[in-house]
C-alpha cells in the first residue's frame, strides 16, 4: 500500500458520523456511572458533539474543533482543576472502548492499537493537567494521531 493510499484514522473509522455515534453512546454511559458521572454533572448538552469534533480532528479529520471551538487551549480549560483520579481515568477509557465496540468502530488490531494509544496518552495528560497546581502549557497544537508503526490491515 502506498502512502497516498493509506487512509487517515478518521477515514478508516467512518468519518464524522462514526465519532458522533461513538460520543453519543459513550456519554449516555458516562452520566449514569457512579465514578465518572459526577465529573459531567453539569455537562453542556452539546458536549458529546464537541468531543466528536476533537476526536475527528485528532485522527485526521477536519479542523473544526480548532476553528469553531478554540483548539487545544479551549479543551485544556475544561480539565483544569477537575482533580481527575486514576480510577476515574481508567473508567472513562473503559467506557469509551465499550462504546467503540457498541457502535462498531473498526476492530482490526491496527486501528484499535492506534485509537487506544491516543486515548491512553490523552487521558493521562488530562489527568495530569487536572491536578491542583498543574501548569500545563496554555497553548499547543491539537495532536494529530496516525497509524504508528502498523498501517491498516488489508487482507
Amino acid at each position: 500500500m502506498t502512502d497516498e493510499a493509506v487512509p487517515t484514522l478518521y477515514e478508516w473509522a467512518g468519518g464524522t458520523q462514526a465519532f458522533e455515534r461513538l460520543t453519543e453512546v459513550f456519554y449516555r454511559s458516562v452520566v449514569k456511572d457512579d465514578l465518572v458521572g459526577p465529573l459531567f454533572a453539569h455537562m453542556d448538552p452539546d458536549h458529546p458533539k464537541y468531543v466528536a469534533m476533537w476526536l475527528s480532528e485528532v485522527f485526521g479529520g477536519p479542523d473544526r474543533y480548532t476553528t469553531e471551538r478554540g483548539g487545544y487551549a479551549h479543551m485544556l480549560r475544561h480539565h483544569l482543576g477537575k482533580s481527575i483520579t486514576e480510577p476515574q481515568r481508567r473508567r472513562w477509557v473503559n467506557l469509551l472502548m465499550d462504546a467503540a465496540d457498541e457502535v462498531g468502530l473498526p476492530d482490526d488490531p491496527e486501528f484499535r492499537a492506534a485509537f487506544a494509544g491516543y486515548i491512553e496518552w490523552g487521558t493521562r495528560l488530562a489527568r495530569h493537567n487536572s491536578q491542583p497546581g498543574a501548569t500545563p502549557p496554555p497553548e499547543a497544537p491539537v495532536p494529530h494521531w496516525g497509524w504508528g508503526v502498523a498501517p491498516p490491515y488489508q487482507p
